[in-house]
């Protein structure tokens, strides 16, 4: 019993890193005090994310049975792994750049993907527990949450186009708010993978 657990425990780890790795960002990307910090503190939550998914991949090459089907796990874990990269991402983009202060929009981005990264957590969490059921309603709240970025993004476009000037900045910024849309896409895709698990299972 206890090998088939290493998947639901590291499944748990990943969502709690990602819960911590979304509200860092979220904390500290409003103002920005040291640009390379703060792309190395959120490489960091990556890395430990990757580590989960090492472990992952090696259990399913040494264990037969498995609590779920061995391509639901995979899937689960490739997309939460997805999650971690994208937002890592957007952080890199802050040193690469060297943007050191955010705007309103990637502000209300960072809010809407720690709300995002609960409902994940909230969802793997029944997922270990085995309330499949229940897990519909979390998927539910994340793909409404992901149309409310859609939303965000369509405005911040539309307000950088009429307010910036300069080209540089308009690259930038435009670059930001699609990898930050990008990654409540990834979220929506936890979703997802979470409802078929629980179609095939209930």
């Amino acid at each position: 019993m206890k090998k088939k657990n290493i998947f639901f425990k590291t499944l748990e780890e990943m969502a709690d890193t990602i819960v911590e790795g979304v509200e860092y960002f979220s904390y500290n990307v409003s103002e920005i005090k040291d640009v390379s910090a703060f792309a190395k503190a959120m490489k960091e939550f990556e890395s430990r994310c990757d580590r989960y998914v090492h472990t992952i991949l090696t259990e399913l090459n040494k264990t037969f049975i498995t609590p779920i089907e061995r391509e639901d796990i995979m899937g689960l874990t490739t997309s939460l792994d997805d999650v971690l990269d994208g937002i890592e991402a957007c952080a890199s983009r802050f040193e690469m750049y060297n943007i050191n202060e955010a705007d309103e929009y990637i502000v209300l981005f960072a809010e809407n993907l720690v709300r995002c990264a609960h409902q994940i957590k909230k969802a793997i969490y029944l997922l270990s527990e085995k309330k499949l059921l229940a897990i519909r309603e979390p998927a539910i709240a994340i793909n409404e949450l992901e149309n409310q970025a859609d939303d965000l993004l369509r405005v911040c476009v539309k307000n950088l186009f009429a307010n910036v000037k300069d080209p540089i900045e308009l690259i930038k910024r435009k670059e930001i708010y699609e990898m930050l849309e990008q990654t409540t896409d990834y979220c929506e895709d936890v979703a997802d993978m979470l409802e078929s698990i629980v179609m095939r299972n209930s």
